[in-house]
């Protein structure tokens, strides 16, 4: 478990979801896997957090802060909420994200 904020936190509330893009995608073959994680969350948080998940071992964790957009709104301009990418390198292994076989 992690601490974050002073509270503990569960590995699933760390890992928000997976992303799907073709570059993602692409880095599967290289046994390298992007998430989007919760932004508070550091490097060794994230690692446990994919190893209890998925029950695989980690060898790196790269991360990437991402600034939300401005967007106008019809009251003046509004801004999209920052995200956090973690692009997450197995040792050996794979995780099934997708839930079967994508054709």
């Amino acid at each position: 478990m992690s601490a974050i904020g002073g509270t503990q936190k569960d590995p699933r509330d760390i890992l928000l979801a997976p992303v799907v893009s073709e570059k993602s995608y692409a880095l599967i073959d290289e046994g390298k896997y992007t998430f989007l994680v919760d932004p508070r969350a550091n490097k060794t948080e994230i690692k446990v957090a994919v190893e209890s998940v998925f029950g695989v071992k980690v060898s790196s964790v790269n991360t990437a802060n991402r600034q939300g957009k401005s967007r106008r709104t019809r009251y003046g301009t509004g801004k999209r909420k920052d995200t956090k990418r973690a692009i997450v390198t197995l040792r050996e292994g794979t995780i099934d994200i997708f839930g079967g076989a994508v054709a």
